[in-house]
């Protein structure tokens, strides 16, 4: 059996976002709860949505106080803002940090039995809908406004708790070109290959079906044709929109079908390092496209094709190999960190990761909800592995 759960309505398009007005005056709210982060208040993208909702006739308060690899704190401190206020929507504005504080939040709002956020880890016995929730993305990464998965971070244990439940999603979604071309380029590099990354193991999965197929791969396409001039060209509104539906498109696969170890592998990165979860996944991904190879063969050379390689005349392997040279490539191209050791503490030379820490973090990737979706049944042994070869 398979199943797919969407949103209600999505919109795509610069300028998109004025068709707020339509959905909040058709449901006659009056009161909006908006979810995003300092720095998109700081740079007006949020004010390119409260504008709309002035225009719509309603109120608003903004909660801003969401962290990358957002918190159980975070959470805690949104729904009481959120109690305190009594609205009747929940907006969320910005990448996948903002939109999973605010799945955390609407979800507690119907279910307060589950307030300690921990209890929400896993796939939640939840009895009711999340509070009305439409999502405003300004990445094309995570595609958080369209799947049933959020994640937060328990700092007290130093990981990460992934969330699964169909009650979560937003019911409207917009992607916005507009709202994504103040991103840096760093941020759109890491984003956008975590959507690639989204795409191929949504491909690959185990739990794979042939309608998320033909999402993952058409993302891959979507991805392998606009994230260079994303990046270069932050005003490119057809790379752009092209992202958008790139990372949109994967994640209506994905949080259908699972993901696998790359996600596992990364998790624990941003749990206890707070590495950026895009910036993981991207740096992971050739290795464990290499370690997955043997299970995935001819997948791996439909991946060459959408990522524009021509494939004719090359055996199973040599395409699967094109495949996994083309996605190294891309991430070079884009800058991204190709080994741990690369990665330093903020503002100084020191490394941020040491050999030593590795063992830790294969413990709790091979206990990830991700790492039953990989095509190859993995070991802890062989994820810490995987680490000391990307190290």
């Amino acid at each position: 059996m398979a199943r797919m759960v969407l949103n209600e309505t999505s919109y795509f398009g610069a300028g998109c976002r004025k068709e707020l007005i339509a959905e909040m005056q058709k449901k006659g709210m009056k009161k909006a709860f908006v979810v995003s982060d300092n720095d998109l208040v700081k740079f007006n993208v949020v004010k390119m949505v409260t504008d709309v909702i002035e225009q719509a006739g309603a109120t608003y308060t903004v909660f801003s106080d969401v962290k990358a690899n957002p918190t159980i704190a975070n959470v805690k401190a949104g729904l009481k803002a959120f109690n305190e206020f009594k609205p009747d929507v929940i907006i969320a504005i910005g990448g996948g940090s903002c939109i999973d504080t605010a799945k955390a939040i609407g979800v507690i709002a119907t279910n307060p039995d589950f307030a300690d956020v921990k209890s929400l880890e896993g796939v939640a016995d939840t009895k009711n809908r999340a509070f009305p929730t439409m999502a405003f993305a300004t990445t094309s990464g995570t595609a958080a406004e369209v799947t049933i998965n959020y994640v937060i971070t328990d700092e007290e244990a130093g990981r990460k708790l992934v969330c699964v439940d169909p009650n979560d999603i937003p019911y409207v979604a917009f992607n916005d070109a507009e709202m994504m071309m103040s991103m840096p380029k760093g941020l759109t590099a890491a984003t956008g290959m975590d959507a690639l990354t989204h795409a191929i193991e949504g491909y690959i999965t185990a739990g794979a079906t042939p309608v998320s197929d033909l999402l993952c791969w058409n993302s891959i396409k979507f991805i392998a044709d606009n994230l260079r001039d994303a990046v270069a060209d932050g005003s490119n509104a057809k790379a752009r929109e092209g992202m958008a539906y790139g990372s949109y498109v994967a994640g209506m696969a994905f949080s259908n079908v699972g993901l696998g170890i790359v996600h596992s592998m990364a998790h624990p990165l941003g749990a206890r390092f707070d590495v950026p979860h895009g910036v993981a996944n991207a740096l992971l991904l050739p290795y464990v496209m290499e370690y997955n190879k043997a299970s995935s063969l001819k997948k791996y050379g439909d991946i060459a094709r959408a990522m524009g390689v021509d494939i004719k005349g090359m055996t199973e392997e040599q395409a699967a190999d094109a495949a996994i040279e083309a996605v190294k490539k891309l991430s070079k191209d884009v800058n991204i960190p190709q080994t741990i050791k690369e990665l330093k503490r903020k503002g100084t030379d020191e490394v941020l990761i040491k050999e030593e820490d590795l063992a830790q973090l294969a413990k709790d990737a091979i206990i990830d909800p991700c790492t039953g979706g990989n095509p190859r049944v993995t070991t802890e042994e062989e994820i810490l592995e995987l680490y000391k070869i990307a190290y």
